[in-house]
C-alpha cells in the first residue's frame, strides 16, 4: 500500500485517481504530477515501485500544500475574515451562504434542517 502525504493510497484504483484522495489534489492536478514524473496514468497504485512511489512523495512535498498544512491555511483565512469583521467574515460566522445566493428559500445545507413552527390554539 503506497503511503503519500499522511494518506493510503487504495491498491485497486489507478494512480491517476488514487492520487484524488489526497486532500489538495485533484484530477488535473494529479496528471501534472504524473506527466512531471514520468509515470503511465493507467498504472494500478499496487504496480508502483518504491522509487517511483519516493518521486511522487518528492514532487508533493516540494510543489504543492496538501492535507494539514492546506486545511490549517484555509482555517487561518476564514478566521482572518471573521476577525477583521469583514462581510464575508460575518457570513462565514452566521453559517449562511457567502456568494450572494438567496436565502429566502433553498440554502438548507448551509442553513440546516428547517425549524418547524407549531402555533397553539
Amino acid at each position: 500500500m503506497a503511503r503519500i502525504a499522511g494518506v493510503d493510497l487504495p491498491k485497486n484504483e489507478r494512480i491517476e485517481i488514487g492520487l484524488t484522495r489526497i486532500f489538495g489534489i485533484g484530477r488535473s492536478l494529479s496528471k501534472v504530477i504524473l506527466k512531471e514524473t514520468g509515470i503511465d496514468f493507467n498504472k494500478r497504485v499496487r504496480e508502483l515501485t518504491d522509487e517511483e512511489i519516493v518521486k511522487i512523495r518528492n514532487i508533493i512535498e516540494r510543489d504543492y500544500k496538501v492535507e494539514g498544512d492546506l486545511r490549517r491555511e484555509i482555517a487561518m483565512n476564514i478566521k482572518r475574515l471573521i476577525d477583521i469583521g469583514s462581510y464575508r467574515g460575518l457570513r462565514h460566522q452566521n453559517h449562511l451562504p457567502l456568494r450572494g445566493q438567496r436565502t429566502r428559500t433553498n440554502a438548507r445545507t448551509r442553513k440546516g434542517p428547517r425549524k418547524l413552527v407549531i402555533k397553539k390554539k
